[in-house]
């Protein structure tokens, strides 16, 4: 299930634009994020969709963007808007992009991975980032693989245990900021910012 993700959003891409673009949620965590990411500084963002609201706000305050997506109808949409910044089509898991950045955003979209896909990306994660750099993402509150519904399709979630996000933090040069468990502000998500050490 975790393979037909893009197929799902790449059939469904202006139906979720046009809700995502109605709910934006996680505007105090991009704010708490942005305090680790100067202006003029890099973002990598995976899982871009079609850049709105993350994104806009994002470079309304002077930031770059490298946005990936698995699905090519959301990076057209997102080249559309934000023709000036760069924007990938592709699998975040092998993507090649060239670092490093001051900020890693993955809202929304780490957890339709395999946890040990998840495990991965975190690691790469921390690869990517400059020293003080500053990755934000949400999961799920404990170890878990689920399916939820979006458009009337089923659709894959799954997460790692808290002390297993915390395991690879240490081993990787991350420090936890700030753990959410049941962030009610953003519709009951677990979200999680952490910086690599300077």
């Amino acid at each position: 299930m975790p393979d037909r993700i893009a197929e799902h959003y790449e059939r469904h891409a202006h139906s979720f634009d046009a809700a995502r673009r109605k709910n934006f949620v996680e505007r105090g965590w991009l704010d708490r994020f942005l305090l680790a990411v100067p202006k003029g500084g890099k973002i990598l963002d995976l899982g871009c969709g079609a850049g709105e609201p993350i994104a806009r706000y994002l470079v309304d305050r002077e930031r770059l963007l490298t946005g990936v997506d698995a699905s090519a109808r959301m990076i057209a949409l997102a080249r559309t808007r934000f023709a000036r910044h760069q924007w990938i089509c592709g699998d975040m898991r092998d993507v090649a992009v060239e670092g490093p950045f001051h900020g890693v955003i993955a809202w929304d979209s780490l957890f339709h991975l395999r946890p040990e896909d998840q495990a991965a990306m975190v690691v790469k994660a921390a690869a990517w980032l400059a020293p003080g750099g500053a990755f934000l993402f949400n999961t799920g509150s404990a170890r878990d693989e689920t399916m939820s519904c979006q458009f009337g399709e089923e659709l894959y979630h799954a997460s790692l245990a808290p002390a297993e996000y915390r395991a690879l933090f240490a081993g990787h040069g991350l420090v936890e900021v700030a753990f959410v468990p049941d962030d009610h502000t953003t519709g009951g998500r677990a979200i999680w910012l952490v910086r690599k050490e300077r």
